[in-house]
């Protein structure tokens, strides 16, 4: 089962959240709070939105997507980008990911929006393998660039 998350299910989406970067190998990088994310996905102008998927005996949280618009300057309309997707392991092979997915992709058709966009580590051959077998194609003609931290800071104006 797949719902809206809620504001009850801050302290489990920050769960979530660090156990995908335990599993990515990037703990040590979370700096979210449960304050910030109830601010973002629940404030006054959320930013970001998010999706839990639960056990459909227990009704317990084992997965959560979180995404946000984006905009195509191309198409002329809004898109969905999911910053994450993730399924704890012991509910893996039960269908979650895909539904998760399969909500983005109703919302998308819904409202009119002409792309669902994600970013996979390089090293992650299950979740790539996943997204192919629904159809999703990398970029490869793309590169991600960021700015973070201290070059951040520094181009801002700030460093």
């Amino acid at each position: 089962m797949i719902r809206t998350a809620t504001p009850d299910d801050v302290p489990v989406i920050h769960a979530l959240i660090r156990e995908l970067a335990d599993y990515e190998k990037s703990l040590d990088e979370v700096r979210a709070t449960p304050e910030q994310l109830r601010e973002a996905l629940f404030g006054e102008n959320p930013a970001a939105y998010a999706h839990i998927a639960q056990d459909d005996t227990t009704g317990e949280p084992v997965g959560f997507t979180l995404w946000f618009l984006t905009f195509s300057t191309w198409r002329g309309v809004h898109g969905i980008y999911m910053e994450d997707l993730y399924v704890r392991p012991s509910a893996r092979g039960g269908g979650h990911g895909k539904a998760l997915l399969t909500e983005l992709a109703r919302i998308c058709a819904e409202r009119g929006y002409q792309r669902l966009e994600w970013s996979v580590l390089n090293w992650n051959r299950p979740a790539i393998d996943f997204y192919e077998s629904l159809g999703a194609r990398p970029q490869d003609e793309w590169t991600v660039y960021r700015l973070t931290d201290e070059a951040l800071e520094s181009l801002g104006g700030r460093g």
